[in-house]
């Protein structure tokens, strides 16, 4: 797993998405081997909490590698896209342990939904978060992504941010309920440990009942299957021209089809 490392600290286990060289864009492998390791980490006992950072300091996660996107021509390759992505969020969201989420960069689109699905976010300042879809590639969100964003900060302020498709910076993400905490650049891993290290001594039945609470709250407001919706975007021409117009670093020409 060297795109993915794990490592343990007593109590403390630190999940980090490593390609630092791409700004830690995922792979469809890493979202699979995220899953694999929350599976082990929910199962291993001697593990109260689990951090999940990027690797160096430009990016939590970028979000998904775009060039994936390239061989998309049929309604199993964009519902499995998303499911894949579902899973793994589902998969963060149902541990039955504290996750907290260590933003030490950028964390857009797929990044932002799996820093989400953490129970507390902590970021640096130069951090900013976002789901810019609509300027980019011009695909769309799956329920689960969705129903994270506006658990978080509302369906009003999810559709702005969605609709606009900008980057909130560090200070406001924090101010409208995207972040828990900022703290310097060169103070936040020490934070995010200190804080780890305060919640592996709380009473883990109280920490996992009141984790799978918040998590069926949340699966209430999931809008269910948007798979007609989902297509109308990812087999359209519009989304043909958004993938390589990106990888081309020029504005995506939208004809609406």
């Amino acid at each position: 797993m060297s795109d993915l490392l794990l490592e343990r600290d007593g109590p403390v286990a630190t999940v980090t998405l490593n390609r630092p060289e791409a700004r830690n864009a995922m792979t469809f492998e890493m979202y699979d081997e995220l899953h694999e390791a929350c599976e082990h980490l929910d199962r291993d006992a001697g593990v109260r909490v689990v951090i999940l950072r990027g690797a160096g300091d430009r990016a939590f996660a970028s979000g998904t590698d775009i060039r994936q996107f390239l061989a998309f021509k049929t309604r199993e390759d964009a519902l499995g896209y998303e499911a894949r992505l579902s899973r793994v969020l589902s998969r963060i969201a149902a541990m039955t342990k504290p996750t907290l989420a260590m933003v030490q960069g950028d964390a857009v689109g797929g990044g932002l939904f799996m820093a989400l699905a953490c129970d507390l976010r902590l970021a640096a300042p130069h951090a900013r978060f976002g789901a810019p879809v609509a300027r980019t590639l011009g695909n769309f969100l799956a329920p689960t992504s969705l129903a994270l964003l506006v658990a978080t900060v509302g369906p009003a302020r999810a559709r702005e941010l969605i609709l606009t498709a900008r980057l909130v910076e560090a200070a406001e993400a924090k101010a409208i309920g995207l972040v828990d905490e900022v703290h310097p650049a060169a103070a936040l891993a020490a934070r995010t440990r200190e804080l780890a290290g305060r919640l592996a001594e709380h009473a883990p039945l109280t920490l996992a009942a009141t984790k799978e609470a918040t998590r069926r709250l949340i699966a209430a407001q999931s809008p269910g299957s948007l798979e007609d919706l989902i297509l109308s975007c990812y087999l359209s021409q519009d989304f043909q021209e958004g993938v390589r117009a990106f990888l081309e670093k020029r504005p995506a020409r939208w004809q609406g089809r």
